[in-house]
C-alpha cells in the first residue's frame, strides 16, 4: 500500500468520525472514576490522581509536540518525506520517553518529593515505564488523523479505551491498589505500541530507511514552538495541583482533584473539533485563503457553543447533586472547586490552536504570551500556597487563563483582519445563549423547588431494591433520578427555543429525521409526511395537491 494522503472528506465529516470514536470511548470510561472512589480510600484516590497527573503531564511536556508536527507537514510533503515525518517523530518520542524512564530508574525521588510521597517514590521506576511507552504509542491517533484517515482513527481511539478501560477496571476490582493501575497502564502502553507500528508499516512502507538530519532538523525547529507552548500550556493548566498537592494532604487533594473534574465528553468534542482543523486550516494558510479560515473558525464556534453553553448552565444548577451522584457525598466539599473552575467552559469555543499552528509567527508570540503568563501565574500561586485555601488556588488558575484567552484572541482578530462582516457569524452564539439561559431558568425554579423530594424518593427506592444498600449506592440512584428528571426539562425547552431562535440548521434537522427514520426502520415516505414543513415546501405541496 502506498504512502499517498487519502481523498479529504468534509470538516462536518471528520469531526463526526472523531467525536463518535471519543464518545464510543467515554462511554467504555465511564464507570471507571466512579469505581475509584468506591473501592480506594481518599488517601489512595488522590495517590492514583497524582501518580496519573505526572504520567499525562510528561506525555505532553517532554514530547515539545513534535508528533503533532504531522499535522503541518504530511498534507504538504511528497511521498519520501512523508515517510521521514514518520521516522523522525518515532526516532524523538523513543529517545525522549527512554531519557525520562532512565531519569526516574536513577533518582526517583524526583516525583516522590514533589507531593511528599513515599508511596510514589516507590512507584517512580515503573511510572517511569508507563511514561517511555506512552509517549511512543501517543503517536497512534495523531497519525491517523494528519493521514486524513478519520473512520481508521475512530477504531483506534475505540480500541485504546476499551483496553484501557478493560485493563482499568481489572485492576480496580481484583486488586484495588494504585500499583496495579500502574501495571494495566504498562499492558495498555505495549498493545498499543504494537498496532501502531503495524499501521505505519502498511501505510508507510519502509518508513524506517527515510531518515534525513536536515529534515528532522527542519520538523523540531517547526514543533519546538508549539511544544514549549504547549509545555507552558500544560504547565499553566496543570501546576496548581502539584502546590495544592505539596501543601495539603493526599486525601485533600483527592478533594481537590475531583473539583476540578474534566467533563470528558467536552474535552472530545473540542479535540475532535481540532484535530480536524489543524491540517484544513495549514492548508487553506498556504492557499492564502484567509476568509475561509476565519469562517471555519466562527462555525466551529458556532457547533461548541450548541453543547458547551447548555451544559454549562445545567451543571452550575445542578452541581451539588452531579457531584455527589458520580463521586458519592464525601467529595461533597468539592463542589464550590467544581463551580469555579466551571467558567472556563463557555470561552473554550473559541478553538484558536489551528490558526496557531498555521502561522508560525503566533506560534512565536503565544510562546512568549504564555512564558509571560505562567511567570505571573507561578507568582500569585506561591503567594496563594501560603494565604489561601483550595478555593483561592483554583481561582488563581481561571483568572490567568481567562486574561491569556482576551489577549490572544485580540491578537488573532488583528492576524486575520476579522471585520463586522466576519463578527455576524457570532449572532448565532448570542442566540445559543439566550436559548440556554431560558432553559436554564425553568430548570432552576424545578430543582429548587423539587430537588429534594425527589432525592428522597430515590433514596427509598434504593432501599427497595437492594438491600441495606451503601451510601454510594443511594447517592448514585437517588442523585441520578434528580438528574434525569432536570434534564427532561433542561433539553425539551432548550432545543425547541433554539429552534425558535433559528440555531438548529436545516441540514441539521434532515440529518435528524434521517437517523429516526432508520431507527424506526420507516419508508422515506412516511418519514417525509411527519417531517417539519418550511413555508415553501408547504406551498408547493398544496399546488400539487390541488392539481
Amino acid at each position: 500500500m502506498n504512502d499517498t494522503p487519502p481523498k479529504e472528506t468534509s470538516l462536518k465529516a471528520q469531526s463526526a468520525w472523531l467525536l463518535f470514536a471519543k464518545v464510543v470511548g467515554f462511554g467504555f470510561s465511564f464507570l471507571l472514576p466512579l469505581l475509584i472512589v468506591r473501592y480506594l480510600s481518599r488517601d489512595d484516590v488522590g495517590i492514583y490522581r497524582q501518580v496519573f497527573l505526572i504520567i499525562v503531564n510528561a506525555n505532553v511536556i517532554f514530547t515539545l509536540g513534535f508528533g503533532m508536527s504531522a499535522y503541518y507537514y504530511l498534507p504538504r510533503e511528497t511521498a519520501v518525506r512523508r515517510s521521514a515525518v514518520i521516522f523522525n517523530t518515532l526516532l524523538f518520542n523513543f529517545t525522549i520517553g527512554a531519557l525520562v524512564c532512565l531519569a526516574l530508574f536513577l533518582f526517583p525521588s524526583l516525583v516522590g518529593n514533589i507531593f511528599q510521597s513515599a508511596e510514589i517514590t516507590r512507584l517512580a521506576p515503573k511510572i517511569g515505564i508507563v511514561i517511555w511507552l506512552w509517549i511512543f504509542s501517543s503517536f497512534l491517533e495523531t497519525v491517523a488523523v494528519a493521514n486524513q484517515e478519520p473512520k481508521t482513527a475512530t477504531v483506534f481511539i475505540v480500541l485504546a479505551q476499551f483496553t484501557k478501560t478493560a485493563l482499568m477496571l481489572l485492576a480496580v476490582m481484583l486488586f484495588a491498589s494504585v500499583e496495579s493501575f500502574v501495571y494495566a497502564a504498562i499492558i495498555q502502553a505495549v498493545l498499543q505500541s504494537i498496532i501502531l507500528l503495524i499501521y505505519l508499516n502498511s501505510r508507510f512502507p519502509r518508513f524506517w530507511t527515510a531518515f534525513e538530519a536536515r529534515f528532522f532538523r527542519e520538523q523540531l525547529f517547526y514543533a519546538l514552538p508549539f511544544g514549549l507552548s504547549g509545555l507552558l500550556w500544560t504547565l499553566q493548566t496543570d501546576v496548581h495541583n502539584y502546590f495544592v498537592g505539596y501543601r495539603f494532604t493526599s486525601a485533600e487533594f483527592a478533594v481537590y482533584a475531583i473539583g476540578c473534574f474534566q467533563l470528558p465528553l467536552i474535552g472530545m468534542l473540542g479535540e475532535s473539533v481540532a484535530s480536524v482543523l489543524i491540517p484544513r486550516v495549514s492548508g487553506l494558510q498556504a492557499a492564502g485563503d484567509r476568509a475561509e479560515i476565519v469562517r471555519l473558525t466562527m462555525r466551529a464556534a458556532q457547533k461548541l457553543a450548541f453543547f458547551y453553553f447548555p451544559i454549562y448552565i445545567f451543571l452550575m444548577i445542578t452541581a451539588q447533586t452531579f457531584i455527589t451522584t458520580l463521586f458519592t457525598r464525601d467529595y461533597a466539599a468539592s463542589v464550590p472547586i467544581f463551580l469555579i473552575n466551571l467558567t472556563l467552559l463557555p470561552i473554550w469555543i473559541w478553538v484558536t490552536d489551528p490558526i496557531v499552528r498555521a502561522y508560525k509567527e503566533l506560534g512565536r508570540y503565544l510562546l512568549l504570551l504564555r512564558s509571560f503568563v505562567f511567570l505571573a501565574m507561578m507568582a500569585a500561586l506561591y503567594y496563594g500556597i501560603q494565604h489561601f485555601g483550595m478555593r483561592g488556588m483554583i481561582a488563581i488558575v481561571v483568572v490567568t487563563a481567562l486574561a491569556e484567552k482576551f489577549i490572544f484572541t485580540t491578537v488573532i482578530v488583528k492576524k486575520l483582519k476579522v471585520g463586522r462582516n466576519d463578527l455576524g457569524e457570532l449572532k448565532t452564539v448570542g442566540k445559543t445563549a439566550v436559548a440556554a439561559l431560558t432553559a436554564g431558568f425553568f430548570t432552576f425554579l424545578f430543582y429548587w423547588g423539587f430537588a429534594e423530594r425527589i432525592f428522597l424518593l430515590g433514596a427509598n427506592l434504593s432501599q427497595t431494591l437492594f438491600a441495606a444498600p451503601k451510601p454510594g449506592i443511594i447517592d448514585f440512584i437517588a442523585g441520578g433520578l434528580v438528574l434525569g428528571i432536570c434534564a427532561l426539562i433542561f433539553t425539551p425547552i432548550y432545543l425547541l427555543t433554539a429552534n425558535y431562535l433559528g440555531v438548529v440548521e436545516d441540514e441539521d434537522k434532515e440529518k435528524l429525521w434521517s437517523v429516526i427514520g432508520k431507527l424506526t426502520r420507516r419508508s422515506d415516505s412516511e418519514i417525509e409526511d411527519q417531517r417539519p414543513k418550511t413555508k415553501d415546501q408547504l406551498t408547493e405541496k398544496n399546488l400539487t395537491t390541488d392539481h
